[in-house]
């Protein structure tokens, strides 16, 4: 440590803990973090790898100011997964108890007595998600100002996951209404691995975007990498698409994976459990013990529990099959290698996920990355021809290489988590004057602050006329009976929708949830928790169903986990298709998909068509990401066509027009001012996505589809160039 400047910055008694813990050095996360956080006077966001020390970066310097401080002080780190918190705790804890600094984990699983000794005393290390001191906020009204009133830093752990959320917008409220309570600005530290552009995070963080930067540099472990490509016979009648391609992969896994440690990631809960039990059965006919788990959010946590503890010891190999629930920094330890199978959601996410692998000393970083293609017959689609998915796969797995990744989204109105903020506010302060909500709220500097005065007095307006607010005789703004029965719901401190569920009950023991659009039957036989089970019984009014353990069965129907794509990601499909990008980490069936893609680009002359001819439809070629191609479908759309946007551009409903007059009606709206968002989504539907969407008018509704959704700029300009240079455009098939 002698050589470490940080170091001797740091409180005696800290100093003596990362000695007997046999610390040789501080990380360069550390040593760049210390001296920034530890005066406590300005926001921090340190960016860094996966396990390079994010943590203790943060930590050793605000727990050295909070030693210094006159008077203890409180910590509150917030944390988006109950999970982490728990990990976090256990590390904080063994690093707190030699200060005599308290430690309190705080989630729904944490019993009330802890959480009353904590308001006896509220000082020490709050570790809280954003749904639970929404709670707190909510429901200790005036006493708020005493719990935080020796606050001295926010630190939010993997601040990536919030930004250009819901969750995300609340948790600025939180922050913001907190320090509205204390009368001063408490300093946020933000943690994270993957932030695309700091400089927007560091708008999320805080509106004005001052946070000091640290960019800690990557490990620069080796990466060894491989994309293999799966060919699906063509179905014959009675068999079910996948099998075939499932049972491959599942024995390439297990001839690799099979006595190590690693990561598998399919696309969803469904093809976590398919993987687990395809990969179980084969460890069972080899006679070998349990190695394969999963891991997914309709699990209970005791099967979470089971996996990542599974992870964590050394003894014997674990290889965990999951969903992005392990994509976060729980502590599992390092993992010998990640397997993604299907188009990884965005690079931001593959990026993620490969930290966990290389982070032994010498190791590289493996990824095996499979993607599957139908095989091609007379009836396949352009899509199957251009080999779609795997050049997806291709694409983000190059950008990964090339160190890109989706940049956040922070502009978005989040009019939704404004009304569950603006009933909360109402809750803690007992009521509140339009001025005040709006003020406190919606302001300069406020977390809404994109909102207008008349938008605001619209929202309250239209809340008024549905009972959700009401306004006594001196103005002041109440709940009313609707807002009373949301305010009082146990579902109300959470800002995203979580559907309602089936729990699974097998001999009395919890073994999770299903979505309750789940369709199960008596007698049917399904994949859970990477085990067979019979279904016994279906209690719809208690929404339980009880099963026995079986043999056989189908994956459960979960939905998907896909994410929007960027338009980087398909222009760098583009190049692949011109052969302008030639990746080397191909095996021979996917360099072969590559190949076929590339034929039928050139084949259809793709590189040059805008509008190609798909039988029912028109494609429009855009080659952009998913924002711009579904600003393009609607403003089709308000022009009378039926569009609506796809995986290659946007698609429209052919009708009697010629290509001729739909590229002449494009170049029209190309030369035309912007159309008002009640223009453009007059006629749309189902845009009420958010979990209060349904409270807000037809107008505010749209106002804040379309910030969430629609890159109106992008694809004006876009518009712009193809239809002022070629209005001409011919159907190529």
């Amino acid at each position: 440590m002698s050589q470490s400047s940080a170091f001797h910055l740091l409180h005696p008694e800290i100093q003596r803990y990362l000695w007997a813990e046999q610390w040789e050095a501080l990380r360069d996360v550390q040593e760049m973090a210390i001296p920034l956080i530890l005066p406590g006077d300005r926001d921090v966001i340190v960016a860094a790898s996966t396990a390079s020390g994010k943590t203790e970066a943060a930590f050793l310097p605000a727990l050295t100011h909070f030693l210094e401080r006159p008077a203890p002080g409180l910590i509150i780190y917030i944390s988006p997964l109950k999970a982490l918190i728990n990990d976090q705790f256990g590390r904080l804890e063994r690093l707190c108890e030699n200060l005599d600094i308290p430690v309190w984990p705080w989630h729904g699983d944490i019993g009330a007595t802890s959480k009353q000794r904590f308001f006896k005393k509220p000082l020490g290390v709050l570790l809280i998600t954003p749904e639970s001191l929404e709670a707190m906020l909510c429901n200790r009204g005036t006493a708020v100002a005493g719990i935080f009133k020796s606050l001295s830093f926010l630190v939010i752990d993997e601040l990536h996951a919030f930004i250009g959320t819901e969750r995300g917008k609340q948790l600025q409220s939180l922050m913001h209404r907190i320090e509205l309570v204390v009368g001063r600005i408490v300093p946020r530290i933000g943690l994270s691995a993957t932030l695309g552009d700091l400089s927007s995070a560091a708008c999320f963080l805080r509106p004005n975007g001052q946070a000091a930067i640290v960019d800690a540099p990557g490990t620069g472990s080796e990466l060894q990498l491989v994309v293999k490509g799966f060919e699906e016979p063509i179905p014959q009648a009675g068999k079910q698409s996948g099998d075939s391609s499932s049972k491959t992969i599942a024995a390439h896994l297990y001839a690799n994976l099979a006595g190590s440690s690693n990561l598998v990631f399919p696309n969803s809960r469904r093809e976590v459990e398919r993987y687990t039990y395809l990969l179980n059965e084969l460890s069972e006919g080899a006679k070998r013990p349990r190695e394969f788990w999963p891991h997914h959010g309709s699990l209970s946590k005791e099967i979470r529990t089971d996996t990542e503890a599974a992870l964590k010891q050394k003894e014997r190999p674990a290889t965990a099959i999951c969903t992005n629930t392990l994509e976060l920094g729980i502590d599992i330890g390092a993992v010998k290698s990640v397997a993604q199978i299907g188009v990884p959601p965005s690079v931001a996410s593959l990026r993620q996920r490969m930290g966990r692998s290389g982070r032994r000393e010498g190791e590289p970083a493996i990824l095996r990355a499979y993607v599957v293609e139908n095989a091609i017959d007379a009836e396949s689609d352009l899509p199957t021809r251009l080999r779609l998915d795997t050049i997806h796969a291709i694409a983000v797995v190059h950008l990964l290489i090339e160190k890109w990744f989706e940049p956040p989204i922070v502009n978005g109105a989040h009019m939704s988590t404004l009304i569950q903020q603006l009933l909360s506010a109402i809750a803690q302060y007992g009521g509140l004057q339009a001025a005040q909500a709006y003020s406190m709220l919606c302001a300069k500097g406020a977390p809404f602050d994109g909102i207008s005065s008349a938008a605001f007095i619209e929202l309250l307006r239209h809340l008024g006329q549905q009972d959700v607010l009401i306004q006594d005789g001196s103005g002041l703004l109440l709940h009313g009976p609707v807002g009373d029965k949301i305010v009082n719901h146990y579902s109300f401190y959470a800002a995203f929708t979580v559907d309602e569920e089936f729990r699974i009950i097998a001999g009395g023991k919890s073994l999770g949830t299903l979505p309750i659009s789940q369709m199960l039957t008596v007698g049917q036989r399904i994949l859970f928790g990477g085990r067979t089970w019979l279904v016994e019984e279906i209690d719809e009014a208690h929404k339980t169903i009880y099963v026995a353990p079986s043999k056989g069965g189908t994956p459960p129907l979960f939905n998907g986990s896909g994410g929007r794509v960027h338009t980087k990601i398909r222009q760098t499909m583009r190049a692949l298709y011109r052969g302008q990008v030639e990746p080397r980490f191909l095996d021979a069936t996917a360099q072969r998909f590559l190949n076929e893609g590339r034929a039928t680009y050139a084949k259809h002359a793709l590189d040059s068509a805008l509008l190609v001819n798909q039988g029912s439809e028109w494609l429009l070629l855009t080659w952009l990401g998913d924002d711009a191609n579904e600003a393009i479908a609607c403003l089709l759309n308000a022009k009378g066509l039926r569009a609506q946007s796809g995986k290659l551009g946007v698609e429209i409903k052919r009708g009697s027009e010629t290509t001729g007059e739909i590229a002449k009606l494009l170049a029209e709206i190309a030369s035309q001012p912007l159309p008002t968002i009640d223009m453009l989504l007059a006629d749309a539907k189902n845009m009420a996505s958010q979990k209060w969407d349904g409270l807000l008018s037809p107008t505010l509704l749209r106002k804040s589809y379309a910030s969430l959704h629609l890159n109106l700029d992008e694809a004006m300009e876009w518009l712009g160039i193809a239809f002022k240079l070629s209005s001409h455009s011919k159907p190529t098939m």
